[in-house]
């Protein structure tokens, strides 16, 4: 193997065994404190199943995608399921639901787009080192475990306490329970509108190489992105009218969700890939810089004005 080589695959199989070594790190710290280590087990259980049986012997990311959305439904189920004599509320219920629903939408529009595409660029440097490649399905299994915490430490407790009857405080938090269920379909219109807008903007042969930013894409830059934000939060927001109402403040701990998944799409896979790939190819283009440079960033806002070509030095 040639020295630059050499130097690149070590290079890569380090940063490939920190990752996978602060993604355990994750796991074990959340999971561990809150009693729920068997759902990060089942989390890391899955995903390197489909990492050794596919993913590794094959150099592939084709069942990366459908595999996250497998082992979300795969903790939401053995959350609702897991004690069989606990009754279930409609608090517990709903919340389970939603993660499906929204887990089924994101993971056949993923799926769908790698099928497309052929494959997910972001793979290609990673794939010929195995930690590193790895690291991705950890990574992978700790998103879902955290993303989906409001459901799993809901679902962990008794929450048949909280349908008291008409008449006592439960009434005002039920009304907040509503104004956060009608946000979170909010926030999945949003990101369903997005996502479709974009696939069918992509799939006509004349837009291969232009850039979308008509419609819901006017109003900001990510709108996929807060779309998925706002839902989470709202997913959070609920699990907080049980902690108060319960006076268990470990509950509390579902805001990681919203939080982790922020992250994510700020610092890490989202925006920034997103942004730096829009540079390389359409930098040099004055109305894509005032696309860029005019539009809100994440919050839906006023689209940007119309592009004066005048102006151009």
């Amino acid at each position: 193997m040639p020295p630059k080589q050499k130097k690149i695959t070590s290079a890569n199989n380090k940063r490939g065994a920190i990752a996978n070594l602060l993604g355990l790190s994750i796991l074990l710290g959340v999971s561990y404190p809150l009693d729920l280590m068997p759902y990060a087990a089942l989390s890391l259980f899955l995903q390197f199943t489909v990492f050794f049986l596919h993913g590794l012997p094959y150099r592939s990311e084709k069942f990366y995608d459908i595999s996250g959305s497998a082992t979300h439904f795969a903790l939401v189920f053995t959350s609702v399921t897991a004690d069989e004599s606990q009754v279930r509320t409609r608090r517990q219920m709903f919340l389970a639901m939603c993660s499906v629903v929204w887990m089924t939408r994101l993971g056949t529009f993923l799926y769908l787009r790698v099928l497309r595409d052929g494959k997910d660029e972001r793979f290609d440097p990673v794939k010929p080192h195995a930690l590193r490649f790895a690291a991705f399905w950890t990574v992978q299994a700790v998103w879902v475990f955290l993303i989906q915490l409001p459901v799993l430490l809901l679902n962990n407790m008794d929450d048949t306490t909280a349908e008291q009857p008409i008449g006592t405080t439960s009434d005002y938090y039920g009304l907040v329970e509503i104004i956060l269920i009608i946000t979170w379909f909010v926030g999945f219109t949003i990101e369903y509108i997005a996502d479709t807008a974009k696939m069918d903007f992509r799939n006509k042969p004349e837009n291969r190489h232009k850039y979308l930013t008509d419609g819901i894409w006017s109003v900001c830059r990510h709108p996929n992105y807060f779309g998925e934000i706002l839902m989470w939060t709202c997913m959070a927001g609920v699990t907080t009218v049980a902690a108060i109402e319960h006076q268990k403040w470990y509950l509390l701990s579902a805001w990681l969700s919203p939080a982790f998944t922020a992250f994510l799409l700020f610092k890490v896979t989202g925006i920034p890939l997103v942004g730096k790939a829009g540079m390389k190819r359409w930098g040099d283009d004055p109305v894509y810089r005032h696309y860029i440079d005019n539009t809100s960033l994440i919050v839906p806002w006023r689209p940007a004005p119309a592009f004066d070509a005048t102006k151009i030095e």
